[in-house]
Formats: structure tokens, sequence, C-alpha cells
């Protein structure tokens, strides 16, 4: 029992250390629900957990990676050891043109009939044959879902699934669809089953703190793949919803003035004195002008999609947008998000763009700072917001504080977005702390960061 008391408390802290708020009555919630269930069956425990701990669905992949690496579903060889001593092997794991050949028929038969089941055979099976790396020294792992993957090459299946699909009645672009959707979910299996292995020769902790992805709105932009991109993209919306309607309650809940003495204490007369009811001046309405200051060079330009993306999905909390792009020197980019655009798109449309290229091949801030005073003297004012996004790592060049001070001056407020980890800032040509001094610097490296930012400033 103790030992089942220890993984689940491990667990829960590798929960935490990826991003999931568990508070201890989560906790005792899990728990409870679990005292109540059939320990005999994974998958019901799984859903028990799922059901106590995970909040949000952008939560569920980094749950279900560590649930299967502290509750793994089998130990060793599993499938692929089973089937060696059936066929009376010695134990030991084959990789042969003939075993590879005939391992890759199964899994494109697999693949086709879309069997859940002896895909996950396969996955553990092509790990145990392909994926083994020997005598590699301490502290790196000896299985390789990449090494497996390149072994075996199943994307080269694609075709052979595509054609036994479209035999089913299927039409092409529904079957290459379906197809990818197969081959994807195989993959994530393999990996699933390289960190199980993992897992039981270093402890889940080893494998929890090194190969398991943050969620979804705390995995830093720099670090997304494409995959990430496109699920970072879904969530965008929702949050700026979700910012919306707090923005609005709040404005709501702070919408009286200052206290108007006179008609509080005519209105008191009536009450013997008494101020039972306070009266309030009208507060004017204040929405500022935001300007957008943004460095779209290739090592930030995620940062900026989802920054942008963010921004025009609030564009209804602030009077006027306008957004300005540049690697050294300073396009406004304004008339291109119109209704309905995707900022996304206008990113990748203008980094496409001659026109909007590098003129001098490399970022430079202090140029594309004293380009955005002298060819746009009335971006900003006092009803302006300024907001900086970019990395501060200007190859060394001339920084021109004295025209940021300036430009910093004009407006009613300055905020500098940085989506490097603040342990990073001043390494390198990096002048955060330069920039800081002058703007006040904010770390912003995922979805949960800029959220807060953006609820904070409005």
């Amino acid at each position: 029992m103790s030992g089942l008391v220890d993984r689940h408390i491990s667990f829960l802290e590798a929960l935490r250390a990826a991003g999931l708020s568990v508070s201890l009555a989560e906790d005792l919630d899990a728990i409870a629900a679990l005292d109540a269930l059939a320990w005999s069956d994974r998958s019901v425990v799984r859903a028990g957990y799922a059901a106590t701990l995970v909040k949000k669905q952008t939560q569920r992949p980094t749950f279900d990676a560590l649930f299967d690496v502290y509750f793994p579903r089998m130990v060793g060889d599993g499938v692929a050891g089973q089937r060696d001593d059936a066929e009376g092997s010695d134990g030991a794991v084959r990789d042969n043109g003939e075993a590879l050949a005939g391992f890759r028929d199964a899994l494109a038969d697999a693949l086709a009939e879309g069997d859940q089941q002896a895909m996950l055979e396969m996955a553990a099976e092509m790990i145990a044959r392909f994926g083994a790396m020997p005598g590699r020294g301490p502290g790196l792992s000896s299985w390789s879902a990449y090494t497996a993957m390149q072994r075996v090459a199943p994307a080269e299946l694609v075709d052979k699934i595509v054609q036994a699909l479209m035999a089913e009645g299927r039409l092409d672009d529904e079957a290459r669809r379906e197809a990818g959707r197969r081959m994807g979910s195989f993959t994530a299996m393999v990996e699933g089953d390289a960190r199980r292995r993992i897992a039981e020769e270093k402890g889940p902790e080893h494998v929890a703190n090194v190969a398991i992805k943050p969620s979804i709105d705390r995995l830093d932009f720099t670090a997304a793949r494409r995959s990430d991109l496109e699920q970072m993209r879904r969530e965008i919306y929702p949050l700026a919803r979700r910012l919306a309607t707090r923005l609005t309650q709040e404005h709501h809940a702070r919408r009286r003035g200052p206290l108007d003495f006179r008609r509080t204490v005519r209105a008191s007369m009536s009450t013997g004195g008494v101020p039972l009811t306070t009266h309030h001046r009208p507060k004017r309405p204040h929405r500022t002008e935001l300007v957008v200051l943004c460095d779209v060079s290739g090592s930030v330009a995620n940062f900026a999609q989802f920054t942008l993306l963010l921004v025009y999905a609030l564009r209804d909390q602030f009077e006027k947008v306008r957004a300005f792009t540049f690697i050294d020197h300073v396009h406004e980019v304004t008339e291109h998000f119109v209704p309905g655009a995707d900022p996304a798109d206008v990113l990748a449309d203008l980094a496409a763009s001659t026109a909007h290229a590098a003129l001098w091949g490399r970022t430079n801030y202090g140029r594309a700072l004293l380009k955005f005073e002298e060819n746009h003297p009335d971006a900003l004012g006092p009803k302006s917001s300024l907001l900086i996004l970019g990395d501060a790592r200007s190859n060394y060049s001339d920084l021109h504080l004295d025209v940021l001070e300036r430009l910093a001056g004009q407006a009613r407020h300055a905020w500098w977005l940085n989506p490097e980890h603040r342990r990073h800032w001043d390494t390198g040509d990096s002048a955060a702390t330069k920039y800081g001094a002058v703007v006040p610097m904010v770390e912003c490296r995922n979805l949960t960061q800029l959220g807060e930012f953006v609820h904070d400033i409005l």
C-alpha cells in the first residue's frame, strides 16, 4: 500500500510540475473516487484520475503522457517478448532485413484496419526490435522512438493505407486525412512506449522531468512544434473570450466614479442626516489606443504570431489598434489586419514579401526604433499605450536607448514582452536589462503568461 501511495503522490507532483494546478482538495477527491472504483481496469483508473484532476481539455495530453509513465499498461518487452518466446527464439531482439519487411507488412495491415489494440502491440514490438540503443553512456536513454521510426519509416506506408481505405469506398482526400490521423496516433504510441521503457530503467521522475512536455498553455512559444502551434491557435480564441468576459465584469464593478458629496448629503436629509445611500459622479469612459511594435525575425516569430492573435481577438477592448513589424526596418501592417483576417496568415504573407524583408539581414532594434520615430511621428500620443514584442537581441548594434526613452515618454503607458526565460536575459547579444531600465520588461513565454499580462494591462 505504501508503494501505491508513493506512486500517487509522485504522479500528482509531476502533474503540478507540468503546469496542472492540482490542489490538496483535488488530491483528496481523486483518492475518494479511486476508492470507489475497480483497480483491475486500467482505463477506469485513468478516467477516475482525469475526472478529478484535469480542468481543461488542453491539459489532457500532458495528463495522459504522465499517467502512462507512472501507471504503465505493461512492463518489459510485453508483446514483443511474448512473440519471440512463442516462436522459439533465444529471446534476443531481431533486427534484420527479413524481420523488418515482415514487421512493415503487419504494421500496414494494422494501420489500414485501424485496430487500436494491434497498433499498441506493434508500437511496443517496434521499440523492442528496432529502438534499442545498447552501450549508451551514463545518463543517456537506451531506448529511442526516433531510432525506431527512422528504421521502420512508417510514413512511407501512407500510400498503402490510403489504397486500403479507398478500397472500402472512401474518397481520396478523406482517405489521406484518415491515414494521417492514424499515423499520428501510432507515432504517439511509439513515443509513449519508449518513455515507458526509459521510466522502468531510470524511474518515472526522470522521464517526467526531461521527456514530458508541459500542458499547451504553459509550453514555451519558442519550443513549440508545428502540431503544438495548431493547438495553441485553437486555444487563443477561447482565451480571448474568457479575458473579455472577465474584463467586462470588472469594468462594470468599477464603473462608479468618485463620491458626489453634495448629492449624498442632500439625500441624507430624508433619513435624519444618516447617509444610507451614497451618490457618485459618473465615471468618464476611457479606452486606450494600442500601438504594437513587433519583432518578426525567425527566433521570435511564433511569439509574435500568438501575441498579435490575442491582441486582435481583443480589439474591441481598445479604441484603436495600430500594428508595426520590424527586423531592422519598420513597416506598418495595420491595414493588413482587416476584419476576419488571421494574423498568423498575415504574418506569413508579410514574411514572404520582399518589401518586408530585412534590409541588412539581421535584427537591429536600435535602427528599428529610430526608423519608427522618424517615419511614424503621429503613432504615439497621450491616449496611446506602446507594446513592444521581442527578445531584445540586437546583434551588438547601437541600442538607441534615447530613442526608446522618447517614445515611452510620448505614450500613456509602455510595456515590453520578452519570450525568453529571464535567466537568458543579458546573455550573448541580449540587451534586456538596458531596454528594461527604460520600458518595463515582462517575461512572456507561454499562453498563460500572455493571458495574465493582457488582463493586467486592461
